[in-house]
């Protein structure tokens, strides 16, 4: 992938772009105070490198019918990378999975599951998730809200960067 250095304008867009993924190039532009032709250079850019990997529209679950939304803290009878990878494959063939974390620490998998009510969910952990390969125990937390929610990462916490501090982890905790 090619690398990029990350100005503070190239911050301004892709803070702009986390918070409103569906302005126009123009408006854009005139929101981090360039013209439009260098702005879609720089979205082209960013996309390019890796720094903007899509566009989402954000779905309300509970006015589509997804009432519940439950966590689960899975751990596997088995830590081998090829187990590893075959839970996350299999999780890849679950709709209800939205999002899937491989954590280090007690357990081995969050997952984010939403459902259209209890009875959907119950079938989803009986038929799926508990008599999944490899799956050792199963800890659950069913949602009541979420209190924050914010996608992306604080962009706003950073300014212009040197070029290794943007684009590659420094080690440091």
């Amino acid at each position: 992938m090619p690398r990029m250095k990350i100005d503070d304008v190239d911050l301004k867009i892709l803070a702009t772009l986390q918070d409103h993924g569906r302005m126009t190039n123009v408006d854009l532009a005139e929101k981090v105070g360039i013209t439009a032709p260098p702005c879609l250079r720089r979205v082209r850019g960013l996309e390019e490198t890796g720094h903007i990997r899509g566009y989402h529209a954000e779905l309300d679950p509970e006015r589509l019918g997804f009432g519940i939304t439950v966590i689960a803290m899975i751990s596997l009878k088995s830590q081998t990378d090829v187990d590893l990878k075959a839970f996350e494959e299999m999780t890849h063939n679950w709709p209800l999975v939205r999002e899937c974390y491989l954590l280090n620490g007690d357990v081995d998998f969050l997952l984010k599951i939403v459902a259209r009510d209890l009875g959907e969910y119950q079938r989803f952990l009986t038929n799926h998730l508990t008599s999944a390969p490899g799956v050792g125990s199963i800890k659950t937390a069913l949602m009541i809200r979420a209190s924050k929610s914010a996608p992306g990462v604080p962009v706003e916490l950073l300014s212009a960067m040197p070029e290794k501090a943007a684009d590659e982890p420094t080690g440091e905790a």
